[in-house]
C-alpha cells in the first residue's frame, strides 16, 4: 500500500473525500499527522467553523475507508499551544511535512505554497487544486428583492427585514424552528464556496464572512447564548444622480472637500451614499481606494478594497501612502485608532471620506473631540452630511476662527473656535472652544444682540428711518433725545411740509429727534451697519453674485431690498455671496427687485 500523508488544508476544502471518491485514491495507507487533529481540534474549541469542517471530514473519511480499501491512521506527537499559535508563520506546515519525510509517504495538499516548498525539499508533493463546489446556498431561499436582511437563530423562525432604508418590516418568514444542525449546514456550504467567499474576521466564538455582496455574520457560543446567522444584502446601488443633492453641495464634492463624514443612526444609507461618492470620485479620473473591514461596500471593479493589514488600519496606511490615492473611503470609523488614523491620512494630503455611526452631525464632530487634537478638527474634517432614510438632510460646514466665542463679550476672553455652520444657508449653529480646561460645543440659536435699553432704542428708531434712508445712523443722546444721520437726498422727505413728517414720528416714538445729514462714511460706518456695502452684481447659469471688497470675507450681511430684509448671508472667502438661483432667497430677490440699485447690503452688528 502506497503512503499518503495529509494537510489540513484538503481535509478542509473537502478534495481528499472528493479524491478518494473519484478512484484517484485507493488500497492506500493515510496518514493524518497529530499536528492536522491539534489544529482542527484548537479551532473547534474556539468555536471557529473551519475545526468543525475539518473534524466531520477526518470522521466521512474513517466511515469510507472500508469501502475504498484504505487504512487512516494519526501518526507523530501533540504539538504545543505555541505550535498551533505560529500555524500562520507555517510552523504546523513543517511539522506535517516531517511527517511524510519520516514516513516515505506522498504529500498530498491544497496550499500551493506547501506544495512548492516540498517540492524545493526533495519530498514528493501532489497539489489537488480547490474546486468550488457547485451548490445552490441554502441561505438564498430566503432572499428577495425586497430583502435587506435575514436573521436566523436557532430554535427560533427565520425573520427578515424587507423595504428599504428607513423603512422596512421586520417579517416572519416561515413558522418552521431552526435547529442548530441546519444552521451548521448553512454555515458550512458558506465556508466551502471558498471562490466566491472570503473570511473578513474570525475570533472565538463569531466569523463575518463576505460572500459575493451578502454580508454573513455567524456567533455562538461564548460569545453568543445561541448559534446565530445574519445576513445583510444591498438591494439598491445608487449614483450620486438619485439624491437631492444642490449645485452648492456638488460643487463641493467635486471641488473643496476633501475630508467629508458620512454619518447617520445604523440601516440609514451611510455606506450607499459612501459607494456612490466613491465611484463618483472615480468616474472623473480619481484614484480610489477604501478601507473596509468587512470589505462590503458596493464599488465599481477599478477601486481597489483594502482590509486591516496584520489587523490594524494603521498597517494599512503604510501601504496606502506608497500606492498614491486621491480619495480613500474609510467605511465605519468606529475605533480609537480609527479615528488617529483617519486624521494621519487627511494631513498627508489624501481626501478621505469616513462614514460613522452617530444619531446627528453634531455627534459625529463630537466623536472627534478627544481622539484628535481640537484645533487641527477643521483640517481633518471640511464636510459632515447627515444621511437618514436613505437620503441626504442636514450638511455642516466647520471652520477655525480666532475670536470672542458667542455669547461672550470681553475682548481678552479670544480664542480658537471652531465655527459649524449650516451648509444650506450659512448660518453659525454651534461652536466649539476650549472653556478652562474642558472642550465645549456651545449652540448658538440666533444673533446675539446687544443687551440694554439704549440697544433696544437704536434698533427701534433705525427701523422707523429705514424706510427712508437705508443709510440710516442713529445715536442715543440721552432718554429723550436721539440723533439721526441721513443722506443729504433725505432730508425733504424726512422733515416734511413744515416738519409734519418728523413731528408725527416723535409722537409716535415719544421722543426728540435731531436729524442731521451725513458727510460721507469710513469703514466705521459700514463695520458697524450704518451703511450699506457698495458691491458689483453678476449673474451665472447656476447663481446670483454679489461681490464686495474682500477684507469683508467670512463676515456676515444682511441683504435689503429697498426696505424689506431679504437674506441673512455670509460673505466668502473672496468677498463673494454666492446665492443659488433654486434657492427661495433668489427668487424672492429676482420677483421684488425693479433694478441693480434697489439693492442694499448691510454687515450685521454683533
Amino acid at each position: 500500500m502506497s503512503k499518503i500523508v495529509v494537510d489540513t488544508s484538503i481535509i478542509i476544502n473537502g478534495q481528499l473525500i472528493t479524491q478518494i471518491e473519484s478512484g484517484n485514491i485507493a488500497n492506500s495507507e493515510i496518514l493524518i499527522p497529530q499536528a492536522v487533529f491539534d489544529e482542527l481540534q484548537s479551532q473547534a474549541s474556539n468555536k471557529k467553523e473551519h475545526g468543525f469542517i475539518g473534524l466531520e471530514a477526518i470522521k466521512k473519511l474513517k466511515d469510507i475507508s472500508a469501502k475504498f480499501a484504505l487504512n487512516v491512521s494519526i501518526v507523530g506527537t501533540h504539538v504545543t499551544s505555541e505550535d498551533i499559535r505560529m500555524a500562520g508563520s507555517g510552523r504546523i506546515d513543517a511539522i506535517i511535512k516531517d511527517v511524510a519525510k519520516q514516513h516515505g509517504a506522498i504529500l498530498y495538499t491544497s496550499d500551493n505554497l506547501q506544495h512548492l516548498v516540498a517540492q524545493a525539499e526533495g519530498l514528493e508533493s501532489v497539489f489537488v487544486k480547490p474546486v468550488a463546489k457547485s451548490v445552490v446556498l441554502e441561505f438564498l431561499k430566503f432572499f428577495d428583492p425586497e430583502t435587506m436582511s435575514v436573521h436566523l437563530k436557532e430554535n427560533m423562525p427565520p425573520m427578515a427585514k424587507k423595504g428599504k432604508p428607513g423603512s422596512f418590516v421586520l417579517t416572519k418568514l416561515s413558522d418552521e424552528i431552526l435547529s442548530k444542525e441546519y444552521l451548521q449546514l448553512i454555515s458550512s456550504q458558506i465556508l466551502e464556496t471558498s471562490s466566491d467567499s472570503s473570511i473578513e474576521i474570525s475570533k472565538n466564538g463569531a466569523t463575518v464572512i463576505q460572500y459575493n455582496d451578502y454580508r454573513i455574520a455567524i456567533t455562538q457560543t461564548p460569545f453568543s447564548e445561541a448559534f446565530e446567522i445574519t445576513i445583510v444584502h444591498p438591494i439598491v446601488k445608487l449614483t450620486l444622480d438619485d439624491y437631492s443633492i444642490s449645485d452648492d453641495l456638488m460643487k463641493r464634492f467635486s471641488d473643496r472637500a476633501e475630508g467629508i463624514i458620512i454619518s447617520g443612526p445604523p440601516g440609514s444609507g451611510k455606506s450607499t451614499l459612501a459607494s456612490s461618492l466613491a465611484n463618483f470620485y472615480h468616474s472623473t479620473g480619481k484614484i480610489v481606494k477604501t478601507f473596509e473591514s468587512p470589505r462590503d461596500l458596493q464599488v465599481d471593479p477599478g477601486i481597489t478594497q483594502y482590509t486591516k493589514l496584520e489587523g490594524s488600519f494603521d498597517n494599512s496606511a503604510d501601504i496606502l501612502l506608497l500606492v498614491r490615492p486621491d480619495y480613500t473611503i474609510f467605511d465605519e470609523v468606529r475605533r480609537r485608532e480609527d479615528f488617529r488614523t483617519f486624521a494621519d491620512l487627511r494631513l498627508t494630503g489624501v481626501g478621505m471620506v469616513g462614514v460613522v455611526h452617530a444619531n446627528s452631525p453634531l455627534d459625529a464632530i463630537q466623536r472627534f473631540i478627544g481622539k484628535i487634537e481640537l484645533g487641527i478638527i477643521p483640517n481633518v474634517i471640511d464636510t459632515v452630511v447627515f444621511v437618514k432614510d436613505g437620503q441626504i438632510g442636514k450638511i455642516y460646514d466647520l471652520e477655525l476662527v480666532v475670536k470672542v466665542p458667542t455669547g461672550m463679550t470681553e475682548s481678552d476672553l479670544a480664542r480658537p473656535v471652531i465655527e459649524i455652520r449650516n451648509f444650506a444657508d450659512n448660518v453659525l449653529e454651534h461652536e466649539i472652544y476650549t472653556f478652562g480646561e474642558e472642550n465645549v460645543i456651545v449652540p448658538v440659536s440666533k444673533k446675539v444682540q446687544k443687551v440694554g435699553i439704549t440697544k433696544l432704542a437704536e434698533d427701534k428708531i433705525r427701523d422707523v428711518f429705514r424706510k427712508f434712508d437705508p443709510r440710516v445712523q442713529v445715536e442715543i443722546l440721552s432718554d429723550n433725545k436721539a440723533k439721526v444721520t441721513v443722506d443729504k437726498q433725505y432730508m425733504a422727505s424726512i422733515i416734511g411740509k413744515g416738519g409734519s413728517n418728523i413731528n408725527e414720528i416723535e409722537k409716535l416714538l415719544k421722543i426728540h429727534i435731531d436729524v442731521v445729514e451725513k458727510e460721507g462714511y469710513s469703514n466705521a460706518d459700514l463695520i458697524n451697519g450704518s451703511t450699506d456695502l457698495p458691491f458689483t452684481f453678476s449673474e451665472s447659469k447656476s447663481s446670483l453674485s454679489l461681490t464686495v471688497n474682500r477684507e469683508f470675507s467670512s463676515m456676515h450681511a444682511d441683504i435689503f431690498v429697498k426696505d424689506q430684509h431679504v437674506a441673512s448671508v455670509r460673505i466668502g472667502r473672496k468677498g463673494e455671496i454666492l446665492i443659488p438661483k433654486r434657492s427661495d432667497t433668489a427668487k424672492n430677490l429676482m420677483k421684488i427687485v425693479e433694478s441693480q440699485h434697489d439693492i442694499h447690503v448691510f454687515l450685521k452688528d454683533f
